[in-house]
């Protein structure tokens, strides 16, 4: 989920990635500055839900995992 909205600068992970808890996933700006989305789960990504220039709001979800 984001944590802040703004807008989807980019994706550190694709389809079929496997993550860890707390590794970065993404990247939103806000008000200049850069946010790092970590990972809550571990988990294999099998869906983006957004691209890179989204704007994405907080507590979005950015990708689905299995």
């Amino acid at each position: 989920q984001t944590p802040i909205t703004g807008t989807l600068r980019s994706l550190a992970v694709k389809l079929g990635d496997t993550i860890s808890v707390g590794q970065e996933v993404a990247v939103v700006e806000s008000m200049k500055m850069l946010i790092p989305v970590l990972a809550e789960m571990d988990g294999r990504v099998t869906r983006l839900l957004k691209n890179p220039d989204d704007v994405v709001h907080e507590g979005e979800v950015l990708l689905e995992l299995e």
